[in-house]
Parts: C-alpha cells; sequence; structure tokens
C-alpha cells in the first residue's frame, strides 16, 4: 500500500511540474498579506460559525462621503480604479488610489470619501460567518 500512495505521489508532482512548464508568462503578485489593520492594529480572531465569504464590488461616485460604520469580521480590498481616502474615528487617514490594497480595520468606526473627479470603485473580501452582518452603521 506505502508503494501505491508512493507511486501516486511521485505521478502527482511530475503532472505538475509538466503542467508548470506548458505555462508560460503567468505572474503572480502579492497584493496584500497581513496581520494587522492599515492602522497597524493586530486583527482579530475569525469568528466561530460556519465560514461564509462576502465579496462586494463598491462604486463611490466623485464627491461622496460614506456614512461613519465598522466591520466586525476581516475584510480586505483593492482600489480597482480612481481614489479614495478612509477616516478612522481617532482621525487616522489612508489615501488610496487605483492599485492599492487595504486591510480594512475592524470593530473601529471609520469612513470613505471620494475627493476624486471620477468614480472610485473597490472590490472587498470580507470573512464572515453566516447569518451575520459584514457592517454596521
Amino acid at each position: 500500500m506505502k508503494k501505491i500512495i508512493f507511486g501516486i505521489c511521485i505521478i502527482f508532482f511530475l503532472s505538475i511540474n509538466v503542467w508548470a512548464e506548458n505555462v508560460k508568462n503567468i505572474v503572480v503578485e502579492t497584493l496584500a498579506k497581513s496581520s494587522s489593520s492599515w492602522d497597524g492594529k493586530a486583527l482579530p480572531a475569525y469568528p466561530q460559525g460556519q465560514p461564509e465569504v462576502t465579496i462586494l464590488r463598491i462604486k463611490i461616485p466623485a464627491g461622496a462621503k460614506l456614512e461613519m460604520h465598522n466591520h466586525p469580521v476581516i475584510n480586505a480590498g483593492v482600489l480597482i480604479a480612481g481614489e479614495l481616502t478612509v477616516v478612522t474615528e481617532d482621525n487616522k487617514t489612508l489615501h488610496l488610489k487605483a492599485g492599492d490594497s487595504i486591510v480594512e480595520v475592524v470593530n473601529k468606526a471609520h469612513y470613505g470619501k471620494n475627493e476624486g473627479n471620477q468614480t472610485a470603485e473597490i472590490i472587498v473580501f470580507y470573512a464572515g460567518v453566516v447569518n451575520k452582518p459584514i457592517t454596521f452603521k
């Protein structure tokens, strides 16, 4: 049995090498990897319960300001268009431009505002739990 498992592992690794050799010009770029939010605070433990990932595309028109809110779950995003400024309740500020990533603050009131002249568009990934909110106003 051990020889069969060993053989399967060898075949698997060889097939991965062949696949990797046939894939050309693939570029992988880490946009964010952090155990703390952008304000330097450590991220909390994941909540208990059935995990649920939510991915939102949020469009914020030029000149718009979001309401003060907070997120009880870890979330991160990438601004894909425009500019966005994030301000926390204690006035810490982060300015984002298209292509920038953010590991958002958790359980801390904040708001975003678009001070640019085009719509800001951000894709945000939330690591939540089924039947629990990802945002509180």
